[in-house]
């Protein structure tokens, strides 16, 4: 790792924390010397970055203290502009729009010689074959789920019968051809799983739901693990 690539981590831990951090825990999760971390941070103060240090108890960034939007290593870089293209290959229209603008803000905002870094990325996402059936409902789900909202819905069982069910929506999986809904349902108190291709009518109620240690996405997905 560079000296300045490591300047930028280090800057990045501070900010993250509003407490005070040890040399020796800057240390542990930089994977360097605590004498390495003591240069560092008299760089970083030579620089004018306002950093608070008391001897025995650590080192923070005062509170005003604001950092550029944009500190980006290569690799970083790459997994951005990656992570923007399997969105756009398999995700939703609106999600892929949503990837690209994403993608074009950052590439506004940074330097001439990492644009053109990020245009020749060598890495390519294309759509999965079959292409992934997308529900009309996808963004209304996704709202739902932000918002913890419980939604009627109506599905098309495998075997081609329709479904009532009012649900809590957790969450949803794609699983490299469809899109699937993790969900408690009410009709069964239970989880279940729901491709969104097979949703057919999606209405959002007044009513919001709360998760807690026995109903949540990571408990639903603790007991896959369990089972497995």
């Amino acid at each position: 790792m560079s000296k300045t690539e490591r300047l930028f981590q280090l800057l990045n831990l501070l900010r993250n924390r509003r407490r005070a951090i040890t040399a020796q825990a800057i240390a542990n999760v930089m994977e360097v010397s605590e004498r390495t971390v003591y240069r560092d941070i008299q760089s970083l103060m030579l620089m004018g970055v306002p950093i608070d240090g008391e001897a025995g108890i650590g080192y923070r960034l005062k509170p005003d203290f604001q950092l550029p939007p944009l500190m980006f290593t290569n690799d970083e870089l790459v997994a951005l502009a990656l992570g923007a293209k399997m969105v756009r290959a398999w995700g939703d229209n609106e999600l892929g729009s949503s990837a690209l603008a994403a993608l074009e803000k950052i590439q506004a905002a940074l330097p001439n010689r990492l644009n053109q870094h990020l245009e020749d990325i060598p890495l390519i996402a294309p759509p999965v074959n079959p292409h992934p059936q997308f529900s009309p409902h996808s963004q209304q789900l996704r709202e739902a789920i932000r918002e913890r909202r419980t939604v009627q819905m109506q599905y098309e069982k495998e075997d081609g019968e329709s479904s009532q069910r009012l649900i809590h929506p957790l969450g949803m999986v794609f699983w490299g051809k469809v899109w699937t809904l993790l969900a408690w349902c009410e009709l069964r108190d239970s989880y279940r799983s729901f491709r969104v291709d097979r949703i057919q009518k999606l209405t959002n109620t007044d009513q919001f739901f709360e998760i807690g240690p026995e109903k949540s996405l990571q408990h639903y997905l603790n007991s896959w693990c369990v089972q497995d």
